[in-house]
């Protein structure tokens, strides 16, 4: 088994195998692993995009490993390695120290996996792997600054509470960030999600958020900080959340959230398919668009093909989602929705997905069926 694959690796049956051989993608139907992924994790409903801000209940959740159980009384977050004073605190004390709030997009890195074709063996994820909280807590470079970070620091390692296997691997999840980006202002150690205490699920009672990188960043259910003085070199930064051509290619490192938009489906689906039906008639299309990669400056929506420009709202902070919307006369028949959009970067979703093993940062436009009546 390649050390470089952080895919699904199922074991071979004799009766009837219901996954590839270890290390090749799927062609095939949904496996009886990939299941029980999507049983446990959760995608926000597309109708959601309505909200600014995504209830925690219908907010995406990808979890690698079990939920810890966290005595919040029994709890402290540890800080250390090259700093010039530790520091270890209670929950209590993080609560009393300078706080902020701010709204975050964050999206699931292999986001449109189940999509690819072959599709890669993880958490089957179609679109809907995203959603946008309002994050309070206490800003990281305010404790690395109190405890005092050493000149000949690199990265920051955050290690959270959950436990188990990988790609053969025993681990604590943990991940790292330049120390640059961990420096950043916005970076916050969350302790409260919509105005209320984190959910289990979440990461209570604390967790990083990133703003403007994947999901797979803000680590949850903190436990320890550390400062280090060469790069990490954990299961979840070196082997997991790579751009890979093949299990051998020891890839590029996953990091800022690619420019995406995402439309509410028009009308009502049919129970089975989710085919969209709608009359005849005026009808307001409306959506959302992000990326970590620059503000939004444009989104188009495609009707059969043939592109206009939507009208765009203001974000409510420089990495949460903003609002689009285009009138749109539905005449009868069948059409094809789409939506595009383009950051300040000048980058723009493509309209065909370039496939890459892992199944990573996928941002192809949205395509959505409707039947018109």
């Amino acid at each position: 088994m390649s050390r470089h694959s952080s895919v699904l690796k199922a074991p071979r049956r004799e009766a009837q195998r219901l996954t590839p051989h270890p290390g090749e993608p799927s062609h095939g139907p949904l496996t009886a692993e990939e299941l029980q992924l999507a049983v446990r994790n959760h995608s926000m409903p597309l109708e959601a995009l309505r909200n600014d801000i995504t209830p925690a209940g219908l907010h995406y959740l990808l979890n690698h490993f079990d939920i810890p159980f966290i005595d919040a009384d029994h709890w402290h977050l540890r800080i250390g390695g090259a700093v010039q004073r530790a520091v270890e605190l209670s929950i209590r004390a993080l609560r009393r120290a300078p706080s902020i709030t701010l709204p975050v997009t964050l999206e699931c890195a292999g986001n449109g996996r189940s999509l690819l074709t072959p599709r890669p063996l993880s958490q089957p994820w179609v679109l809907e792997a995203v959603g946008t909280a309002e994050w309070t807590g206490v800003p990281l470079a305010y404790l690395l600054t109190q405890a005092g970070v050493d000149d000949d620091a690199v990265e920051v390692v955050f290690t959270g509470a959950d436990s188990g296997i990988q790609g053969g691997v025993s681990q604590q999840f943990a991940r790292s960030l330049p120390i640059a980006e961990a420096l950043r202002p916005d970076v916050v150690l969350a302790y409260r999600m919509n105005g209320t205490a984190l959910p289990p699920q979440h990461g209570y009672p604390l967790r990083l958020v990133v703003p403007g990188w994947y999901g797979m960043a803000s680590v949850k259910w903190l436990t320890s900080i550390k400062v280090v003085t060469r790069p990490f070199d954990g299961f979840q930064q070196q082997v997991a959340y790579r751009y890979q051509q093949d299990a051998d290619d020891a890839g590029s490192p996953v990091t800022w959230i690619k420019v995406r938009s995402l439309m509410v489906p028009p009308g009502v689906p049919d129970f089975f398919t989710r085919r969209r039906i709608l009359p005849a008639g005026p009808v307001m299309l409306t959506g959302r668009a992000w990326s970590g990669q620059g503000a939004v400056q444009r989104v188009e929506v495609g009707i059969d093909g043939k592109w206009a420009p939507a009208q765009l709202e203001r974000p409510a902070a420089p990495f949460a989602w903003c609002a689009w919307s285009m009138p749109w006369v539905a005449d009868a028949g069948e059409h094809e929705l789409s939506c595009r959009a383009t950051d300040a970067s000048g980058a723009t979703q493509p309209l065909e997905q370039v496939w890459n093993y892992q199944g990573m940062g996928n941002n192809a436009v949205q395509r959505i069926l409707v039947s018109v009546e």
